[in-house]
């Protein structure tokens, strides 16, 4: 084997070397500084009702298969939460609903983002005038996503 030949082999083998090394088990990765705090969302903001309709401070909205609230007044929107009062009413409650629902609080949180808008993906009901058994599932509703 002549010189050039001999000197880019060896030049070859510690290149190999070099590259398996660095294909080790890199260990756990380290996190720190302080968690970001919840951003104000850039854009419009939207919560999708059952059918996947995206909504802008709706004035009523199907929540679940199950209850819907109307009659909203929005004291906030587009921060990471958004409350609102209005009526709440669902199947849970026939025959002896009151015509126009319970009176209610809706909080709206968790922002995702989707392209240059944001959704609300989680929503709260509660109502002082319902029984314990028929907010349950009313505590913690996840909101549909548009598909992206």
């Amino acid at each position: 084997m002549n010189k050039p030949t001999a000197l880019a082999t060896v030049c070859v083998l510690v290149l190999a070397a070099v590259g398996l090394s660095g294909c080790g088990d890199p260990g756990e990765p380290q996190v720190a500084g302080p968690a970001p705090s919840p951003a104000r969302a850039r854009g419009p903001v939207y919560v999708s009702d059952t059918m996947g309709h995206p909504l802008t401070r709706p004035t009523g909205f199907g929540l679940t298969e199950f209850s819907s609230v109307s009659r909203l007044s929005w004291r906030s929107w587009g921060a990471p939460k958004a409350v609102a009062t209005g009526r709440l009413r669902g199947m849970w409650c026939l025959p002896h609903c009151p015509r126009n629902g319970y009176p209610a609080t809706i909080e709206l949180s968790r922002l995702q983002r989707r392209e240059n808008v944001s959704y609300y993906t989680f929503a709260t009901v509660r109502s002082a005038h319902l029984p314990p058994r028929d907010t349950d599932d009313l505590s913690a509703v996840r909101l549909p996503l548009p598909e992206s």
